[in-house]
């Protein structure tokens, strides 16, 4: 497809140029007609005189509407008078390809005009708001960014099955689906699969892809569907080296923002791309727990001792940026009752952290267990049996020390733009309550 961007339109001054693209605004004056066109790059004005030669393309932006889309044939011209870049298009040929029909439901233009759920019930509309369509493309560059890294670190891409025949970690927060005569679930990650790749010796994989939570919650952080960034490597010596790597992903991607969208972010999100420095500071949760409460006068209450919360998320970042100037913090040394059964343990303390990042928790990552008989013994701990008897598979025949973790996509672009909430940074939201368009 060779369409023409609005943004390129710059190079083509007393050329003949064919533009695609929405009607943003008309104005029909007495003498003259303008039409501003919109795609997803920006905005151009149309100047139509009013003229027995121009009769039929007055009638024609006459009968359009709003928001219908239209091919525009014409000359462009550098117009220093245009307060819209500059530049007019005087037109030979109007087309409408489209029409819009009536008053919209919703101003996408203006966000505060409607409550977020009205605006998710016309998602269509709301996502074409300059600053949505914006925040899309800023997401798909820190993806690329870290994609970018991967493929030269060597690592291969591998796409799981969504459709499992058993839990991924437990028996609880699945969405069960009737398959044929027997029962299905939609996986919560694609952990198995991957840890399937390390004994398979890929070594190094990654997945982009969505996972599916049954969580009944209804916070701005949590969805019934998400999209997950995956990555599992092999021959590791500890799970310092699962830290090491993100650390250098997340520099990857976020240096690509910055280099691409970096200003942008700055005027239309008014956050600025922080690029951090390695190594990201690390501490122990029971350390961590005592300077919460020294500094903050913060107790984690007892149904969360040996994990976090939210609360202690939020604490744990501004300890961060207080005592090391850092917007990032590996917490570890987790209780063994708060992680997976999978997760590697020394001397009973689980091998693995969780990232928080402005005030939330970005990663759960480990070195994992990869011989047989303690993951057997690690699973019968947690009451597990016949659920993954298959995973149990897939380390009886070798496997390599290995470890991995997970990014949330639709969590870190809230993030990285200071957005109040996932509903916001996912294309469609999916929660408790939600499930159209």
């Amino acid at each position: 497809m060779n369409k023409l961007k609005f943004s390129d339109l710059n190079k083509h001054f007393n050329e003949e140029v064919v533009l695609k693209g929405f009607i943003d605004n008309i104005r029909d004056l007495q003498y003259v007609q303008f039409m501003i066109l919109r795609d997803r790059t920006g905005k151009i004005q149309v100047t139509i005189e009013k003229n027995e030669e121009n009769k039929k393309l007055n009638e024609i932006v006459s009968s359009l509407t709003l928001e219908s889309t239209v091919t525009v044939t014409g000359k462009l011209l550098e117009s220093p008078k245009v307060k819209l870049n500059g530049m007019e298009v005087i037109p030979t040929s109007i087309i409408e390809t489209s029409k819009s029909s009536g008053e919209l439901p919703i101003n996408y233009k203006d966000l505060s005009s409607a409550l977020l759920d009205t605006r998710l019930d016309y998602r269509f509309l709301d996502l074409r708001n300059e600053k949505n369509i914006m925040m899309f493309k800023i997401q798909s560059c820190f993806i690329e960014g870290m994609r970018e890294f991967l493929y030269k670190e060597e690592f291969t891409e591998i796409h799981t099955p969504k459709l499992i025949g058993a839990a991924s970690e437990s028996g609880s927060d699945v969405f069960e689906v009737k398959y044929f005569d027997t029962k299905a679930y939609l996986a919560q990650s694609p952990q198995f699969y991957k840890q399937m790749a390390m004994s398979s010796g890929f070594e190094k994989i990654f997945e982009v892809a969505p996972a599916f939570r049954a969580e009944n919650s209804n916070t701005n952080r949590h969805t019934t569907e998400f999209t997950s960034f995956d990555i599992e490597f092999s021959y590791i010596d500890s799970y310092n080296d699962v830290m090491d790597f993100e650390e250098e992903l997340l520099i990857a991607g976020l240096t690509r923002v910055k280099e691409k969208y970096g200003e942008i972010i700055k005027t239309m999100f008014n956050k600025e791309v922080i690029i951090p420095t390695r190594p990201f500071p690390r501490v122990k949760l029971n350390d961590l727990y005592k300077e919460l409460e020294k500094r903050y006068g913060y107790n984690i209450p007892k149904e969360d001792v040996g994990d976090m919360n939210a609360e202690a998320e939020k604490l744990t970042s501004k300890y961060a940026e207080e005592v090391y100037g850092h917007e990032f913090i590996f917490v570890t040394d987790f209780s063994p009752k708060k992680r997976a059964f999978y997760h590697m343990r020394e001397n009973g303390i689980p091998q693995g952290y969780d990232l928080i990042w402005r005030g939330v928790e970005i990663t759960t990552g480990a070195q994992r267990e990869h011989r047989y008989d303690i993951l057997c013994e690690q699973a019968r701990e947690k009451g597990l049996g016949e659920d993954v008897k298959f995973y149990l598979e897939f380390f009886k025949y070798g496997c390599p020390p290995h470890g991995g973790f997970a990014l949330g996509v639709d969590r870190m672009t809230m993030l990285l733009l200071g957005m109040p909430n996932l509903k916001e940074t996912m294309f469609l939201f999916r929660g408790p309550n939600r499930i159209t368009p």
